[in-house]
């Protein structure tokens, strides 16, 4: 029986070797692009691993969502994306339908059941950083862009998810010795510049933002 588009998304086939923190955060930035992204659930449990539920404020995001990413390279695998069976805990509270779920035993929760203290909201907590010094700005288009004041878990795959959607993307390579910085080519400038455009300023958490530059020449 097919299922119906809903807010919520399905998502199995992930790699079981990423940390719980840091897929939440990956996940965030890789389907946060296509809409509000409300919450996240992933669990620890053995029988919950390689799989998650992307709950979006819109069915059209979700939607866009799944049409985009269906097969998309996650960490050396294909993801597998549906709509859930079943209505997420929070659009329930959202919409008056919401009612309490019998507990299960721990070790196995229901993607609906899990805590407070395992579901992020928008997007997983972080500590509150020092303040970020102000973005370098070059106007003059370069084929490399740099990228700066990231965020410390931020990383080279994090990086080639939001970038290789764009025509021409080559690679992304992280300064050694400064996370905070990275530098990402293209095969001219054209494309950098396009996707400087489309990227510059995007959310990658709800307290961090990708600043976006021309390299110099």
């Amino acid at each position: 029986m097919e299922v119906a588009p809903s807010q919520t998304l399905y998502i199995n086939n992930i790699n079981e070797k990423i940390k719980k923190n840091v897929l939440k955060r990956m996940l965030y930035a890789l389907f946060s692009q296509y809409g509000k992204v409300i919450e996240i659930v992933a669990c620890k449990g053995i029988k919950l691993r390689g799989q998650a539920w992307v709950v979006y404020q819109e069915i059209t995001s979700a939607t866009t969502a799944l049409r985009r990413l269906q097969g998309f390279n996650f960490y050396d695998k294909p993801l597998r994306i549906a709509f859930a069976k079943q209505k997420s805990d929070i659009v329930a509270k959202k919409d008056g339908t919401f009612q309490p779920r019998q507990k299960r035993q721990r070790e196995e929760p229901t993607p609906m059941e899990v805590g407070d203290n395992d579901a992020p909201k928008s997007a997983p907590a972080v500590q509150a950083a020092p303040k970020q010094p102000k973005p370098v700005v070059n106007n003059v288009p370069h084929r490399i862009l740099f990228a700066q004041n990231l965020p410390e878990e931020c990383n080279d795959q994090m990086l080639t998810m939001l970038f290789q959607q764009y025509p021409g993307f080559q690679e992304v390579r992280m300064a050694p010795g400064n996370k905070g910085i990275a530098f990402i080519e293209f095969q001219d400038v054209v494309q950098a510049g396009i996707a400087l455009q489309q990227l510059n300023g995007f959310q990658l958490t709800t307290t961090d933002t990708l600043h976006l530059t021309y390299g110099k020449q």
